[in-house]
């Protein structure tokens, strides 16, 4: 097992969650998901999100679109982009 310390934290959005810093990542090794240790934004709740439920953040300056699944089905107000 590893921990690494994120350094700039990376701003990303954890499916079910919300968006927030991810500021650490642990990896058990082969046979596992890396986990995300994540400060969410709108509660100041950490946590630890599997791979499969990180994306990361929509930005336009580096042309990275919202990813798509953020917009099945999810109605949280959180997720609109203004």
């Amino acid at each position: 097992m590893s921990f690494t310390q994120l350094d700039p934290p990376m701003p990303v959005h954890v499916l079910e969650k919300g968006k927030g810093l991810a500021f650490g990542l642990i990896d058990y090794g082969p046979e596992h998901n890396l986990i995300w240790v994540t400060a969410i934004d709108e509660t100041g709740e950490i946590w630890c999100a599997p791979n499969p439920k990180v994306r990361m953040q929509p930005n336009w300056t580096m042309g990275r679109p919202r990813p798509p699944i953020l917009d099945k089905g999810d109605t949280r107000r959180d997720l609109k982009i203004a």
